[in-house]
């Protein structure tokens, strides 16, 4: 059981930050970035005993971090297709 609430966190926690960088700005991907981190951080955290209040501040703090820091340069926005 443990092995299976590690790899759904590993899977998760990939997947939001790949996905923290929506948005044109830094400013708009740290707040999908975070949005995106709580919700996954909830469902990590009821998954794994942190409770979702722990995991949604856990996962809102990366997710907002990863956004940021995230290049509009390296991101397909789909401009120019």
């Amino acid at each position: 059981m443990k092995l299976r609430a590690f790899g759904l966190i590993v899977v998760l926690a990939g997947a939001t930050l790949g996905l923290s960088g929506c948005g044109y700005t830094p400013g708009s991907r740290a707040l999908s970035g975070g949005a995106i981190g709580a919700g996954t951080g909830a469902i990590i955290g009821a998954a794994t005993g942190t409770g979702p209040a722990g995991g949604a501040l856990i996962g809102g703090a990366i997710g907002a971090i990863g956004g940021a820091v995230t290049s509009a340069r390296t991101i397909n926005l789909g401009h120019g297709l």
